[in-house]
């Protein structure tokens, strides 16, 4: 089992990819373990040396029954890239593991190549509110609380949907060490960043879902408010744990994020570029494109995957919702319907909702002519039938 001693503390540790390449890690919620990032670590693995681990207290790192704060946590994962000889890293955070990303990164600057920071903030009041969930759990244990954190990490369509999954989020919450969870909590509640959040110069991107009750969207728009350059993407249906309820967005703006912060990796601009096709418009797609080029055609996809996909679609001045939205419209007027839906549902994935698509085709078809208009609505009820239905469904 890999374990390492870092700050004092044995955590447990997970690497795939190659050893050579950027190093992404990736860490953990409160209460979950590594296992929250599977969708991510096996689709980033395959370009990036990728690693997760366990923070103390959680899955199967140690426990420490001692004061802990966030600075203790970022101390740890300084202490991780130490043992793993990782001189820098992009890395992602979600919650907690924001938090600690955003200490470690004021405390070792030229250690963060880059921030991803996930359904998480600057500050979680309140001290008293912490400190009482850690004498909950150390008094009653954790399945005491865990019905009420359950609907916290994952909206109510996704729990009906998904049983054996929040089944395993519970078994998983109730088999956690009270104390290290408790500790942790702790260092939740001495935890403030308002004041310091903006000396972080790492290019930064922040994403969270919109029905995240735990870090709600306000949380993240101080973030980006204070963090100077950085992006924000707010994901459709989502709540605290987004990583596992909208697996594919998160990883397509994973991967297109450190694709556009990696300029000097070996591959060149056909190789990132294809990365940012495969990010928004899916692996499937893009392998099956190139598949039916051949000989004749492939000079073809060369160039549009380096000059579309690298040159336009990887450059960070617009964000990937707007150029999804801008694609959309100009679909649209040109009445390319194909390429339209192609576009339709990588467009909810950069964080397009439905309401923006309805307001981006009422403007679109105002000045691209009406029967535009008509024909784009009738294109997104064919592709979102299901989506448009559970839409309907909650406005009565």
């Amino acid at each position: 089992m890999p374990i390492v001693k870092a700050n004092g503390v044995d955590l447990y540790y997970e690497e795939a990819g190659p050893s050579r390449a950027p190093v992404v890690v990736f860490a953990h919620s409160v209460g979950c373990s590594l296992d929250i990032w599977d969708a991510q670590f096996a689709a980033l693995s395959e370009r990036y040396r990728c690693i997760r681990y366990d923070a103390r207290g959680h899955g199967r790192s140690a426990s420490v029954d001692q004061p802990t704060t966030m600075a203790d946590l970022a101390t740890d994962l300084a202490g991780l890239f130490d043992a793993l000889g990782i001189d820098s890293a992009h890395i992602a955070g979600l919650s907690i593991g924001g938090m600690t990303a955003q200490a470690f990164t004021l405390a070792h600057p030229d250690r963060a190549r880059s921030l991803i920071l996930v359904a998480t903030t600057a500050e979680f009041p309140t001290p008293e509110f912490w400190q009482n969930r850690s004498d909950t759990v150390r008094r009653d244990g954790m399945a005491s609380v865990v019905e009420q954190l359950l609907p916290r990490w994952f909206t109510p369509a996704f729990m009906a949907r998904e049983p054996a999954v929040i089944d395993a989020y519970r078994q998983r919450f109730n088999a956690t060490d009270p104390v290290g969870y408790g500790r942790c909590c702790e260092a939740i509640g001495s935890f403030d960043l308002r004041r310091e959040v903006g000396a972080i110069k790492a290019p930064t991107l922040i994403i969270v879902g919109d029905q995240d009750p735990a870090t709600p969207p306000a949380m993240a728009e101080y973030l980006r408010e204070q963090i100077a350059g950085s992006e924000m993407v707010v994901v459709s249906g989502a709540a605290h744990i987004i990583s596992v309820e909208k697996p594919e967005a998160v990883t397509a703006q994973l991967a297109a994020f450190l694709a556009r912060h990696e300029p000097d990796a070996p591959e060149g601009a056909f190789a990132r570029g294809l990365v940012t096709r495969a990010s928004v418009l899916g692996d499937a797609y893009v392998q099956r494109a190139l598949e039916r080029a051949g000989a004749f055609a492939m000079p073809w996809q060369d160039f549009l995957t380096r000059h579309a996909w690298h040159d336009v679609w990887t450059d960070p001045t617009l964000p990937r919702k707007t150029r999804s939205l801008l694609t959309l419209a100009m679909m649209i007027a040109l009445h390319r319907e194909e390429e339209f839906k192609i576009h339709l549902r990588p467009a909810l994935n950069n964080g397009v909702s439905l309401e923006e698509l309805r307001a981006m085709v009422m403007q679109t078809g105002i000045y691209a002519g009406i029967p535009a208009g008509n024909a784009a609505m009738r294109w997104i009820r064919e592709e979102l039938a299901d989506e448009i239905a559970a839409y309907e469904k909650t406005q009565g």
